[in-house]
């Protein structure tokens, strides 16, 4: 069961992202590109690393405006960089290690050195190449969360925190404030949400079960953090009105992603000022 789900591009100010790209300068409007493709999992439930790698090869290029793959990843990432990946490792839906794959292999034909790349979620604060960043490319999983409501992108930064604990009082509202903090701020050269089969319902801090995941096989790539969280968020909530044939609201209501943009200025939460573009496999629907 389908339905469409309107969100129309406006104007707003990149403010999560430089105004300027090494040296090209930055549209005012915030880019989120949403990428599906059918063969990506295949009928019994296997990903395919090719097709998952064209995905995001394409997403780039359309986020950047860049006509080939490598223009694009160099658009982001410099061979002087030192990068670390902040995945995720959560084990019931972790960063496919074909995406962390794909992501390790276009840095390097960026022209980084692979003694200078690290894939790593906890432990980033003691691992030797995070603690020497200067890029930093945030990718993990779309799934609910029994605090935050969802885990996104926003969230997936608290293991840079000395105290994660500290950023869970009302529902994890302060997420955003993450981005300040000395690993973090102003490194992060990419987001990538993962929403090959999203988690769109649980209860409890550990409940995991695979009847409320869908094969939605997307990315949803951006600058902006708080621009896909916000997507990859409208996302679940409209398949949870599918599934329930009802308005069911997160609970916790996920909160941190709009405080994100109204609180604390990280980027933008309002599908009026996002700029989404989709392509592939139902690409006029976000559902």
């Amino acid at each position: 069961m389908k339905k469409s789900l309107a969100v129309t591009a406006g104007s707003m100010l990149l403010s999560a992202f430089p105004k300027k790209l090494f040296g090209r300068p930055l549209t005012d409007k915030s880019r989120v590109v949403l990428i599906r493709d059918n063969r990506v999992i295949d009928g019994s439930g296997n990903l395919s690393e090719p097709i998952l790698q064209d995905m995001l090869d394409k997403a780039l290029m359309q986020l950047t405006g860049e006509a080939t793959v490598r223009e694009a990843w160099g658009r982001i990432i410099r061979p002087s960089d030192v990068v670390g990946i902040k995945s995720n490792v959560w084990h019931n839906l972790p960063t496919p290690p074909e995406l962390e794959n794909i992501i390790r292999k276009r840095v390097i034909e960026a022209g980084v050195n692979e003694a200078d790349i690290s894939v790593k979620d906890r432990g980033v604060l003691n691992d030797p190449v995070f603690r020497r960043a200067t890029a930093l490319i945030n990718v993990r999983p779309m799934r609910t969360h029994a605090w935050s409501g969802v885990g996104s992108l926003i969230k997936n930064y608290i293991m840079f925190a000395e105290k994660p604990s500290a950023y869970h009082p009302d529902s994890c509202a302060d997420l955003a404030t993450l981005f300040e903090l000395p690993a973090v701020k102003g490194k992060t050269r990419l987001h990538i949400l993962v929403m090959l089969t999203p988690l769109f319902h649980g209860v409890g801090p550990h409940h995991f079960n695979k009847e409320f995941t869908w094969p939605y096989k997307g990315l949803i790539v951006g600058f902006d953090p708080v621009a896909v969280d916000s997507t990859g968020l409208r996302i679940i909530e409209a398949k949870r009105r599918l599934y329930f044939n009802e308005d069911r609201p997160l609970n916790p209501p996920a909160k941190h992603i709009l405080l994100a943009d109204t609180r604390h200025h990280l980027g933008h939460a309002d599908p009026e000022h996002i700029q989404l573009i989709k392509t592939g496999w139902d690409e006029d629907i976000l559902i």
